[in-house]
């Protein structure tokens, strides 16, 4: 899915991904920890992948797992994915740039990495969906 990067984006991207989980018989508590990990995710690109006006979401299920991508355009200074996404991850207690702790805490497999040959990063995101 190919989406516009703004605020509206993220909950348009989660409500989709969660009817599908639902309509596959996924529990809510799991498909609560994938909208979140998601959001998170889309939030970071919204807000700090200048370099782009899309991004891309990319889920599938592999097994009885749910396997998720979100992949930006990049950002402004041109820092490499794993490079931005180290610099905003903040202490527990504060207020902004806890994503990635939030992420690494609901979800499993988590891998930031810049995309091969183009600008722009990849956050990965796996979730068991074994209750």
């Amino acid at each position: 899915m190919t989406l516009p990067r703004n605020a509206e984006s993220a909950p348009l991207v989660r409500h989709t991904l969660d009817a599908s989980l639902r309509g596959l018989g996924v529990g809510s508590e799991i498909r609560a920890d994938i909208a979140l990990a998601l959001g998170e995710a889309c939030a970071n690109v919204i807000q700090h992948a200048a370099a782009g006006m899309e991004y891309e979401v990319r889920a599938r299920m592999d097994g009885a797992r749910c396997v998720v991508d979100v992949i930006d355009g990049g950002t402004v200074d041109g820092a490499d994915g794993a490079a931005a996404w180290e610099r905003v991850e903040a202490p527990p207690l504060a207020e902004h740039g806890r994503g990635l702790r939030l992420m690494r805490a609901f979800t499993e497999g988590v891998q930031i990495a810049g995309r091969a040959h183009r600008n722009g990063s990849i956050v990965h995101f796996e979730k068991s969906l074994a209750s």
